[in-house]
């Protein structure tokens, strides 16, 4: 199975769920973003290390990188495997120089890990095909009229952007497409989750 690798483009806190995070996965070498919803604890433990930062007692995946290292098994990659009814599965790939073993891991607990070894974080073809937004989207918006098209991309419309609105049951699959739009417009990755996840059900109906 082909593995494509992934890199950490940002993390903010969720606006509607309280203490959650949204870790903003991104394609390395394409335009595929892949939004995950994480705990605060998972959140600070990633964010302390991207700023490497060095907390005055070890937090949980730190004892994990120090008893690794005392038993000598090496950490080699970290892979989001899969995407079961909304929840992602990862692995974490070990070797004690003779024998290479997964562990099974949240993302968010792989991702902190991860980080401290400074290993690849990759992610398969079907999880983001399923759960990834495409940046592109933005450039298929059928509502841009020509005067729109010919002004200059530096410059701010005076008209502003609607805000996205939550999906509901009741919106066409052509105005969620467009709220999706919105959104990433917005660079709010946790709405076009939830609208991204509205459109593959509607799909699958």
């Amino acid at each position: 199975m082909k593995k494509i690798q992934l890199e950490i483009l940002g993390l903010s806190s969720s606006q509607s769920q309280s203490g959650s995070f949204a870790l903003i996965l991104g394609e390395k070498t394409g335009n595929r973003r892949l939004p995950i919803i994480i705990g605060m604890f998972e959140a600070q433990s990633i964010a302390i290390q991207i700023e490497k930062i060095n907390p005055n007692r070890p937090l949980t995946h730190d004892l994990f990188k120090s008893f690794a290292e005392q038993v000598h098994v090496a950490i080699l990659e970290v892979i989001i495997s899969d995407l079961k009814e909304g929840v992602f599965y990862s692995k974490i790939v070990c070797s004690d120089g003779a024998t290479t073993f997964e562990l099974d891991a949240r993302p968010s607990d792989a991702i902190a890990i991860g980080l401290r070894f400074g290993v690849p974080i990759y992610t398969v073809e079907s999880v983001l095909s399923e759960a990834g937004i495409i940046l592109s989207d933005l450039d298929e918006n059928p509502e841009e009229s020509d005067e729109d098209d010919d002004d200059d991309d530096d410059t701010t419309s005076s008209k502003p952007a609607p805000e996205p609105r939550e999906p509901s049951g009741q919106v066409s699959l052509d105005e969620l497409t467009k709220m999706l739009a919105q959104a990433l417009e917005k660079e709010d990755y946790e709405k076009a989750a939830k609208i991204r996840d509205e459109l593959n059900k509607r799909n699958k109906e």
